[in-house]
């Protein structure tokens, strides 16, 4: 413990990448989930503009991504919410990549999947209450964005707990 807190005292950037390397499956398991998500909102971005029905995705009544994707809540000021789902995952993974061993990360990271999160609660919101249509590439998203935002919280716990 002390060898970790003279590092930290003398070197904050050996403290960082040695912070990063410990929890380096919490960040690569950020990193698979955001990825996943990328992948997932991209696949709704293309359908968000596609013509054509999306037969994996429509299920009956309840279930279809496609009246989702192009409902009046699909955009927010003219750009589609799964656009906004690929660049927020992007930071996400950049985050939880490139710049994990800076101290301040972990706060970013949090922040950024609490916000995400967020965002995707008001949707599913809009999908059952408003719309009354539940998106599957949607709903995966959710459990991909909770996901990130339980193991930023774990890493930020981390990072303050160090600290301490």
């Amino acid at each position: 413990m002390q060898f970790a807190v003279s590092i930290s005292e003398s070197h904050p950037a050996d403290a960082g990448a040695h912070f990063a390397k410990t929890n380096r499956g919490l960040f690569l398991a950020i990193a698979v989930l955001a990825v996943a998500g990328i992948v997932v909102s991209a696949v709704s971005l293309q359908r968000h503009y596609a013509k054509s029905a999306s037969a994996f995705c429509d299920i009956g009544e309840k279930f279809n991504c496609d009246i989702v994707n192009r409902s009046e809540y699909s955009s927010v000021m003219g750009i589609p919410v799964a656009g906004i789902g690929v660049a927020g995952y992007g930071v996400l993974l950049i985050l939880a990549t490139l710049y994990r061993a800076r101290p301040e990360t972990p706060t970013w990271l949090v922040a950024a999947a609490i916000a995400g999160l967020s965002f995707a609660l008001y949707l599913t919101y809009v999908e059952g209450y408003v719309l009354r249509t539940w998106c599957i590439l949607c709903l995966s998203s959710l459990g991909m964005i909770a996901g990130i935002t339980v193991l930023a919280g774990v890493v930020k716990l981390k990072a303050v707990s160090l600290r301490s």
